[in-house]
């Protein structure tokens, strides 16, 4: 070791650092679809109302992003840092054949041996990197963040002191 030289020990750096960003980016991945398919049986929908897409951005929910609901482009490098997704969750409506797409965005980073989730604007959650059996926290984060989109502008359009307050005229 001691008679590397600069360059070869630049070169292992690379290599290694190739190494980790595509164990994080499969770690994630694996995490990010075992998130979404069991989020679908946590809502107790059809699984075909629960996709992985990307976190921003115009998305399709009827498209299979594979890799890129994951910020995999082939085009470019992968680096070692946060990956992240988006969950959309199609809700027919009721009163006709149309739905409602909801997406939320989804962080993950690998630390040491845990993945730290970050939900939105939902708190931190820690999962172990075996996190078969270990996804309930994540799943309810989802849904309180999703719960929150409606209840925030429901609690505005409910409140008393709008009432007659606001307005545009003709």
């Amino acid at each position: 070791m001691a008679n590397h030289t600069p360059y070869e020990q630049l070169r292992a750096a690379i290599h290694d650092y190739g190494d980790a960003a595509m164990e994080n980016f499969l770690r994630s991945r694996a995490f990010g679809l075992a998130v979404v398919e069991g989020f679908a049986a946590y809502l107790g929908c059809d699984p075909s109302c629960v996709s992985a897409v990307p976190a921003e951005g115009p998305f399709d929910p009827a498209k299979d992003y594979g890799d890129q609901a994951f910020g995999f482009d082939p085009a470019k490098v992968i680096r070692l840092e946060p990956v992240t997704f988006g969950v959309c969750v199609t809700v027919p409506h009721e009163e006709d054949s149309g739905s409602l797409w909801l997406r939320t965005g989804v962080r993950v980073e690998v630390t040491g041996d845990t993945f730290d989730v970050f939900v939105a604007n939902q708190p931190m959650i820690r999962v172990p990197l075996e996190f078969e059996d270990q996804l309930t926290p994540v799943h309810e984060a989802l849904h309180r963040e999703l719960m929150s989109l409606f209840r925030r502008d429901l609690a505005t359009f409910r409140d008393e002191r709008y009432e007659g307050g606001i307005g545009f005229m003709p």
